[in-house]
């Protein structure tokens, strides 16, 4: 069993210290993506190749969770954060060595392949860190939701900044500049968290089997089954279709254009990312978490994805109203992803702080694990069908596809059962 350590102000340090990694790793991750998405996009990639680019990023996200709880269990937390930090470093040195010369089958290979490194490492760091704060996070009045939301709403936050940051430094300094420049200061901050974490985290245990893994626990399978969905639909228009409709309606060709259309889309992009991590950061306070029990959370869960399944299908209406690109259109489509966003929030901080509330302490990290395994399995498909719908029938299908995605997220949600007794009756 995993020794929970004693909330000390250690505790404390180690959080911060753990959350100030994850920020600068995803700070790089969302920058890293604008810039493999509208570098190859500019190159004159097709969006199901543009697709095949993030594929093995998401194949390697769902085979590294899978095992990363294994891993931290069996060599401690500290381990894998430090260990995702490291391989994120290495795989912005190798994107650096890409040739424009290349043949497209050999630079998507290689970007493939690149992508899959960096997929290894951002959810080595991402189970170390949400696992984290299971085991440091106060328990009274609600601290385990704050801190949850905390966390994952700043880190998405951060990301934003990120996306708008691949977008202003493709544009400036272009593409291997970029990348060298982001792998020197990601890899300084891996020597300053190495000198000053402090104690706080678990260390590993020799007892624990890898077969331990995969859960047992009916809410955890169905939260699992509910995360899959529910990222599913957020990426199957995020990762490329409406990127690149963006950058289409906003390019006018020229190199002029082609600049300000980068910064455009990376600002919306960015703007998307900060909203959700704002609302996610403040979901406790508006759904009220700290005086309601984990029943009614749960019914929160079905309530709400079922309100996200709403916005999807009000633009699907939009788009097939409108096949050819209109000023009404592009602005029906920014405000209504922004409040998909800002609902798509509410659904994953519930979610987040679920999979928390249902793993018990000895095995933290491997129902993390599993539960982002299927996380990362979720933005797989939408990666996959990103692609395939944009190109098959545009915005209308791809749109389509997270209505039904989400409706899938919300009959999962409904199969969750409580653990805590109903509230007694006023």
């Amino acid at each position: 069993m995993i020794d929970r350590p004693a909330r000390h102000p250690d505790g404390l340090g180690a959080y911060i210290a753990v959350t100030a990694a994850y920020w600068a790793f995803m700070l790089t991750d969302g920058a890293l993506r604008m810039l493999v998405l509208l570098h190859f996009h500019r190159l004159g990639f097709t969006p199901v190749q543009l697709a095949w680019l993030f594929v093995l990023y998401e194949i390697a996200g769902m085979l590294t969770n899978l095992s990363a709880g294994w891993i931290a269990a069996r060599f401690g937390l500290t381990s894998t954060l430090y260990a995702g930090l490291g391989l994120q470093v290495l795989a912005l040195v190798a994107l650096s060595q890409l040739d424009p010369g290349w043949a497209v089958g050999v630079s998507v290979v290689f970007v493939m392949l690149v992508q899959g490194v960096s997929g290894v490492a951002k959810d080595l760091a991402k189970m170390s860190a949400k696992s984290a704060v299971k085991i440091l996070a106060p328990t009274a009045d609600g601290g385990l939701f704050r801190w949850v939301a905390l966390l994952t709403g700043s880190k998405n936050a951060v990301k934003g900044l990120g996306f708008l940051l691949g977008a202003a430094l493709l544009a400036t300094l272009g593409f291997t500049v970029a990348v060298l420049a982001m792998a020197a200061t990601l890899a300084l901050i891996l020597v300053a968290v190495l000198l000053a974490m402090p104690p706080g985290l678990p260390g590993g245990r020799k007892g624990a089997k890898f077969a331990q893994v995969f859960s047992t626990s009916a809410n955890v399978n169905w939260l699992s089954a509910a995360r899959v969905a529910l990222f599913g639909a957020r990426d199957v228009w995020f990762v490329v279709g409406i990127p690149v409709y963006f950058y289409a309606v906003l390019s006018d060709g020229s190199a002029e254009g082609n600049r300000a259309a980068f910064f455009m889309v990376g600002t919306f992009m960015a703007l998307w990312i900060i909203l959700y991590g704002a609302v996610q950061a403040t979901a406790p306070r508006l759904l009220r978490a700290t005086r309601r029990p984990e029943s009614e959370l749960i019914a929160a869960a079905r309530g709400w994805a079922w309100a996200l399944a709403a916005v999807p299908l009000v633009l699907t209406a939009a788009a097939l109203a409108s096949p050819q690109p209109q000023t009404w259109l592009t602005a029906t489509l920014v405000v209504g992803l922004l409040v998909f966003g800002a609902l798509f929030a509410i659904n994953s901080a519930l979610h987040s702080y679920l999979i928390l509330a249902f793993s018990r302490a000895e095995r933290v990290t491997m129902d993390v694990g599993f539960y982002y395994m299927a996380n990362a399995g979720g933005r797989l498909l939408g990666t996959l069908l990103s692609g395939l719908t944009y190109q098959a029938g545009g915005l209308g299908l791809m749109l389509a596809t997270a209505t039904l995605m989400v409706a899938a997220s919300a009959l999962a949600a409904a199969r969750l059962r409580p653990h805590d007794p109903p509230a007694p009756t006023p």
